[in-house]
């Protein structure tokens, strides 16, 4: 595997990561990955084309390709090299034959279970990967409710959406929390919900080096208080037996396993926490940091990180409403 030179980490950063990691072997190979260039993943989206049939056009172009998951065979990896920007000119690309998409990105859907006739929101939609992922598996049979605050990003999302044929998605412009308090105002209730929740992203280091600079553990504390907000009103706007996703792009505890704890001390015997079925190597959620103790079922929460699946980091938990 290619190797690359990147940017010194914080030393603040680092000391929290060799918490969570205590063991040093384990510590070092989390160092190790992130000094290699990320794999080349897409998604085929069967809005447009059989995974069958764009592996052949693929492999045609004499890209050699890769499905590392049997339950989810429309994950690619492109293992030779290509030039600079070719998988984005890629004319299969340009047609909306597939969407590319790191590999732990796409696990929220799948651990979702979504199903053709369901109504799924998309709290935090942009730039799309999810919403389109979400759209092939309801097979644009159901309704999407894609949500965004950002113009600019609003503009990608639109743009994801129409390139891959995803018609029944409707795009809303509001806050996350004011746009499930205005729902809730109709009594739509939604099927299946998805809180891929705005983060400190220290999963993403692999792939965005900014994420080196722009890591601070005061963001930490305030995205916390969003992310407890985003889930509140949510939650409300779910069905009774609905499932709700939550998850992030990041490995602090204060964004995974402390708002887990959080949801269910909140809401009791109105809500079960499920494990996912994810199709990679995942680690259980900690019961425990920085001298805070989280009930077990926090276990069942599953951390993705980089060096056990050669993928970005991530953390998913599920969730059922009970009453």
């Amino acid at each position: 595997m290619k190797t690359r030179k990147i940017p010194e980490a914080k030393p603040l950063f680092l000391e929290r990561m060799k918490k969570i990691l205590p063991n040093e072997e384990d510590f070092n190979k989390y160092l190790d990955i992130l000094k290699i260039w990320p794999v080349k993943s897409i998604r085929c989206n069967t809005l447009k084309i059989s995974t069958e049939e764009l592996k052949k056009k693929l492999e045609k172009k004499e890209w050699k390709i890769s499905q590392p998951w049997k339950s989810n065979p429309e994950v690619m990896i492109i293992e030779n090299e290509l030039l600079p920007g070719e998988l984005g000119r890629a004319l299969e690309h340009l047609l909306g034959y597939y969407y590319i998409q790191e590999l732990s990105s796409m696990l929220p859907i799948i651990a979702l279970n979504l199903e053709p006739g369901d109504s799924f929101l998309d709290l935090c939609a942009a730039p799309g990967s999810k919403t389109t992922q979400s759209a092939a598996k309801i097979k644009n049979n159901g309704i999407i409710i894609a949500n965004e605050l950002s113009i600019g990003r609003l503009k990608i999302l639109s743009s994801n959406l129409e390139r891959c044929g995803a018609t029944c998605a409707v795009i809303t412009k509001k806050e996350g929390s004011a746009l499930c308090k205005r729902l809730q105002k109709t009594d739509y209730k939604f099927d299946k919900i998805l809180v891929d929740a705005p983060c400190s992203g220290e999963g993403t280091l692999r792939s965005s080096y900014k994420t080196y600079s722009m890591w601070n553990p005061n963001t930490i504390k305030t995205l916390s208080k969003i992310q407890k907000q985003l889930f509140e009103a949510a939650f409300e706007i779910l069905k009774i037996g609905g499932e709700i996703i939550y998850s992030t792009c990041t490995h602090a505890p204060e964004e995974n396993e402390a708002i887990v704890n959080y949801i269910l001390e909140k809401y009791g015997d109105q809500i079960e926490i499920q494990k996912p079925n994810l199709p990679i190597k995942t680690r259980e959620g900690m019961t425990e940091w920085e001298g805070e103790k989280y009930s077990d079922k926090v276990k069942l929460c599953c951390r993705v990180y980089p060096h056990d699946n050669n993928t970005e980091g991530f953390f998913v938990s599920k969730f059922r409403k009970l009453k």
